[in-house]
């Protein structure tokens, strides 16, 4: 088996280059995390090797993971019904602020942004936030066809896309 690494056989990449933030969480986040572990508090202290304990510990720790994301993953927390898009979309989330402060920043110099998650409910979320601001952008996520992808893909890499 013969295995290349992808800046061996593709020379005209830029090396890759990461940046690691580290962001607090504001207000709502740390209320949320505060409820979870305290309501949840006997499963990480009593977390023993058992199977049943090891799935509840995970499920703890799913939620903390989604309260980083943005509060608005759970129920009765985002302000209505009726739900409008606002500043409470960014106010709530501290990811959001900084995307808030990175994303207009990147556009005025002529980047192009992708953005990762898992969650597709966050994906919801995220695209609120840019309707909201007014950035046109290209989704992908698993409902999307085959073709739709192919089209989105092209789309976002074209030079002439304000996508």
């Amino acid at each position: 088996m013969l295995r290349r690494l992808k800046s061996d056989v593709e020379t005209s990449l830029l090396p890759k280059k990461e940046i690691y933030l580290f962001v607090g969480m504001s207000q709502v986040q740390k209320q949320l995390y505060k409820n979870i572990l305290s309501g949840n508090i006997d499963v990480v202290n009593t977390a023993k090797p058992g199977a049943t304990e090891k799935i509840r510990l995970l499920n703890v720790l799913m939620q903390l993971k989604k309260v980083c994301n943005h509060p608005y993953l759970f129920e009765n927390v985002e302000p209505g019904p009726p739900f409008v898009d606002g500043e409470h979309l960014v106010d709530a989330c501290m990811k959001f602020k900084v995307l808030d402060l990175l994303l207009p920043k990147l556009f005025k110099q002529g980047f192009k942004v992708l953005i990762f998650s898992q969650m597709t409910r966050l994906l919801n979320i995220l695209d609120d936030y840019l309707r909201f601001r007014g950035f046109k952008y290209c989704r992908i996520d698993g409902q999307t066809s085959a073709s739709d992808r192919e089209e989105r893909i092209d789309l976002f890499q074209n030079a002439a896309s304000d996508k």
